[in-house]
């Protein structure tokens, strides 16, 4: 990588940081403002609409999702693709997370994507600007957010632990329907006699 190419990703990074630091001002503003609870549904709201904008893409991009008749596999593009959105989301360098499919068997468990999140710029940025207390992630609207956009129907969406609270890690959970792809849909013509 050449020096200018080096400069202009830590250009890049430092504009995210950037807007990272504005977001959390915003946050602190609106929550001083008009309370803590306006501020954490302001802010999982808007991250829900750029969330869905992130799946739609990914989804354009990737293309249906696929039914080949294996959950597993079928699963393990789904994680591939949420992958993609935390990464077109949050830079790499924002964040430190990884995504994997833990439970892919058949019945009412089957479908478990689990989300480790061991850094998160914004948690960092929102404790910078004073605003940590009462501040509430809207990671499982992000989800919702992501999974709309995938076309993909979520029967859990739960934090299982948060950096926010101290814990090392957030560990989101995600169990998605099983199968990943929607039926066919039926075709509803009436029938002709021949």
């Amino acid at each position: 990588m050449s020096a200018d190419e080096v400069n202009q990703r830590a250009q890049t990074v430092e504009a995210y940081r950037l807007w990272w630091q504005h977001d959390a001002h915003w946050y602190q503003g609106v929550a001083s403002r008009f309370g803590q609870q306006a501020a954490n549904e302001l802010n999982a709201e808007a991250l829900r609409k750029v969330a869905l904008h992130v799946g739609q893409r990914v989804a354009r991009r990737s293309g249906p999702l696929p039914d080949s008749g294996d959950n597993g596999k079928d699963l393990e593009e789904l994680r591939r693709r949420y992958d993609e959105c935390g990464d077109r989301m949050f830079p790499r360098e924002l964040r430190n997370a990884s995504t994997e499919v833990e439970d892919e068997g058949e019945g009412e468990d089957a479908g478990l994507i689990v989300l480790t999140l061991r850094r998160n710029f914004a948690i960092t940025m929102v404790r910078m600007a004073g605003s940590l207390e009462g501040y509430q992630c809207p990671c499982t609207d992000i989800h919702a957010g992501w999974s709309e956009g995938l076309g993909v129907t979520l029967t859990e969406n739960r934090a299982e632990s948060c950096l926010r609270d101290g814990d090392k890690a957030c560990r989101l959970l995600m169990r998605v329907a099983t199968p990943v792809a929607p039926p066919a849909p039926v075709s509803s013509a009436p029938a002709t006699e021949g």
